[in-house]
């Protein structure tokens, strides 16, 4: 994922901001492709679905038989100026993720870093601005909430020497993890197996950017495919879009997950806060972990045929290294 915001701002948006699991930021390329789930088509609705928000246990309580999300205005969370986008919607959740079994969720690994985090995350379906006008779903079903029972596979690593200018290794970053039961109500997201990503793929995106709301975002393609564990594509992602499954816009198969990119805010001369954006060829790209990294480990769906399968990085556990700054990481 991106950084969240430049060095300039990261004192005051780590305060503002809910507690969110760093990686790298995420930015906007060309238009802003960001869509609510209403104004979204109803295939995109469909597998906009089984993407899982994650929130710390204390954000999500009871109440009246239901969970209530504690949340805060984005615009005042982050002191935007007038006119950002979705300005006026909640933001809370830390990461995003996918429902690819039906117990098991797909994220990065920087999102769910250790048993302690796992049993200090819930993960809330159907956070969302279902109709025009509408205001974001906060109070959700209990049967939209799950925990995490323990972690399935965790890899945090990247190429020899290689690293980001804050100094955080490139590669691979990924995480299995089971619920504590079977999703109802939800059906898990089909991985393209037998991936064969080429630059000029196109691809689009489903999370929680800065923990909105879900949003899609389609118009993006691959600029590298060639990378060791990820490739890199001009996706429009933010902080806590880290675990968003990004699709192959014409199968609608996951080809990864978004774990790095470019900065997300910088401060206007009038001080206020405002997202960083890009020409569509600018900025360094959003870095996505390739999903046959993992795609040994994701349970095959009903009717899904066999394959021998490519595994880009061996799949061993590394420790996660926290990152420096907030100039260089993704919530």
């Amino acid at each position: 994922m991106k950084s969240l915001m430049k060095i300039t701002l990261s004192a005051v948006i780590l305060l503002a901001l809910p507690i969110l699991t760093f990686a790298q930021a995420k930015s906007i390329y060309g238009s802003d492709n960001r869509l609510d789930y209403f104004e979204s088509a109803s295939d995109m609705q469909t597998l906009s679905n089984s993407v899982v928000s994650f929130w710390k246990s204390a954000k999500v309580t009871e109440s009246g038989g239901n969970y209530k999300l504690t949340t805060r205005t984005f615009k005042d969370a982050l002191g935007l100026c007038p006119g950002e986008k979705f300005e006026d919607q909640p933001i809370g959740a830390f990461c995003s993720g996918s429902l690819v079994g039906e117990d098991m969720v797909m994220t990065a690994g920087h999102c769910i870093k250790d048993d302690a985090a796992c049993k200090d995350v819930k993960l809330v379906f159907g956070y969302k601005v279902a109709k025009k006008g509408a205001a974001a779903t906060t109070t959700v079903a209990k049967s939209e909430v799950y925990s995490c029972s323990k972690i399935v596979k965790r890899f945090l690593g990247g190429e020899p020497g290689s690293s980001n200018p804050a100094g955080q290794s490139l590669g691979a970053d990924y995480a299995l993890i089971k619920l504590d039961r079977k999703v109802t109500g939800h059906k898990p997201l089909p991985v393209n197996r037998a991936q064969n990503l080429k630059k000029g793929g196109k691809m689009f995106v489903m999370g929680h950017p800065v923990g909105l709301p879900v949003k899609v975002a389609a118009g993006a393609s691959v600029r590298d495919a060639g990378k060791i564990g990820y490739f890199v594509a001009d996706l429009d992602t933010f902080g806590g879009n880290s675990g968003s499954p990004v699709f192959n816009a014409s199968t609608k198969k996951i080809e990864g997950i978004l774990v790095r990119g470019d900065t997300d805010f910088i401060k206007s001369p009038a001080g206020c806060t405002t997202m960083a954006t890009y020409e569509q060829t600018g900025g360094r790209g959003e870095d996505v972990t390739k999903v046959s990294s993992l795609s040994a480990y994701i349970p095959r769906l009903p009717g899904e045929k066999s394959a021998t399968e490519y595994i880009d990085i061996a799949p061993a556990m590394t420790p996660y290294i926290a990152a420096p700054d907030a100039t260089s990481v993704r919530f």
